[in-house]
């Protein structure tokens, strides 16, 4: 999304994007407006009428007038804050909820039509029928505004409640190769912080004490700690340097790290952003890996930690696995940080090297959607295969974190932010 409107600002093919949607809320306002006219029409209190009426239409012509200032400024030396954020996300919210409110409205209009044609085409001869079409009924109002309230509730939820609403995922694998003295080893991982977009540090240190109160043995990040430049990630360094654990704090970049959607006054002010967020890394706690790989030991037995660059399918693709696995015994216990889970559908479960367990991220699960246990989706799914938990290919496996943060939409809806256990466990597979 922040890519997207990007690109169109620096082309100006925003502004036409922008009075197009404009004038198609517009359109939606009028249509609902006088949805809201037919449900007060036979309300005694003229100026409750009224109040609803044009409070209706001016909170949401007021949004949508919000929504065109306010990307108006817009900058792409800066990308997307959390004002522009809040902006697109309470637009988006009234948007669909008009369209479901015009949707339900629509229908009955189109059933007064053909009623109203039908009566008139077959009346008796001589006989008037005035109106032409018959008015609007009280009852379709009522359903149109109890149907259009439900994504209403959903999108205000997701922004006010949902989007701090963390959850910890619980996965345990088994491997029969696994070194004796890991079993029962833990890895915590989170990933997609995005820090440019919180603005609810309160609320945000709250999931930081759910990851700590894990416990786990081994701390890993997989990507994505701003939406664009280091600065972002500079209030959040107490915060996301609370979390520690026994065998270390490992990470990765992200494709947001490499600061490319935004503009740079020059090259070498884009890479100097980037060596300012590898040493925020590093007052983190974290152990940035680039292309490179790293012991643990326990109890005089090792397992091989591999982190690699981005790597993404329609992305940055700089992230180079064969650098990474240099010096890594062919036998070795292999775990891969890596941002994208295309990279391990395109490059690491088909790899001649065994890579037993994959932790990456980058999907949000598009921050919207349904996980029931007999039942998921989401709109990501149309775009990555594996968008969200676990994914197996003959024992190789692939964990998505669904992230913690989020970006462009600032919510949450039915796919939370996540902290993942994942446990290691000796022996067969169980399931």
């Amino acid at each position: 999304m922040q890519f997207l409107i990007s690109k169109n600002m620096h082309g100006g093919g925003i502004i036409r994007i922008f009075f197009i949607i404009a004038a198609i809320s517009l359109l939606l306002d009028w249509y609902v407006f006088n949805g809201f006219r037919t449900f007060t029409l036979d309300w005694q209190s003229v100026r409750l009428r009224q109040l609803v009426n044009w409070g209706y239409l001016v909170v949401s012509v007021g949004v949508t007038v919000v929504f065109i200032f306010g990307f108006g400024s817009f900058t792409t030396a800066r990308g997307m804050t959390p004002f522009h954020e809040w902006v697109l996300s309470l637009f988006l919210t009234f948007l669909v909820t008009k369209i479901i409110f015009v949707l339900i409205l629509f229908l009955g209009d189109i059933g007064r039509f053909f009623y109203g044609l039908a009566e008139n085409i077959f009346k008796p001869k001589g006989k008037v029928i005035e109106p032409f079409f018959p008015a609007r009924r009280k009852f379709i109002s009522e359903i149109a505004i109890l149907t259009a309230a439900i994504p209403l509730t959903g999108f205000l939820y997701a922004m006010f409640k949902g989007k701090y609403d963390y959850k910890v995922h619980r996965t345990t694998l088994y491997f029969n190769d696994l070194p004796d003295a890991f079993d029962g080893f833990t890895i915590t991982q989170i990933s997609d912080i995005h820090s440019g977009s919180f603005d609810n540090t309160e609320a945000m240190q709250r999931g930081i004490d759910l990851a700590k109160a894990q416990k786990s043995d081994l701390f890993v990040f997989t990507g994505d700690l701003v939406n664009n430049a280091a600065w972002e990630i500079e209030p959040y360094i107490n915060n996301f340097g609370q979390l520690k654990a026994p065998y270390g704090q490992f990470s990765i970049l992200g494709n947001h790290d490499y600061g490319d959607y935004i503009e740079w006054a020059s090259d070498a002010e884009k890479a100097a952003n980037l060596d300012k967020l590898k040493q925020h890394h590093k007052e983190l706690g974290y152990r940035l890996l680039l292309d490179e790989n790293v012991e643990i030991e326990k109890n005089g037995q090792k397992i091989c930690l591999i982190g690699v660059q981005n790597w993404g399918s329609g992305f940055i693709k700089i992230g180079d696995l064969d650098k990474a696995l240099r010096g890594v015994d062919k036998d070795a216990f292999k775990i891969l940080l890596s941002h994208d889970p295309t990279h391990w559908e395109e490059k690491v479960r088909h790899n001649p090297t065994t890579i037993h367990l994959t932790l990456a991220g980058h999907t949000h699960g598009a921050q919207f959607g349904v996980e029931t246990a007999g039942f998921r989706w989401s709109p990501v799914q149309y775009r990555y295969t594996d968008w969200a938990g676990l994914a197996n290919e003959k024992n190789r496996y692939l964990y998505v974190n669904r992230g913690f943060g989020f970006l462009a939409f600032s919510g949450r809806l039915g796919i939370w932010p996540e902290i993942t256990v994942i446990t290691l466990k000796k022996g067969e597979n169980q399931g």
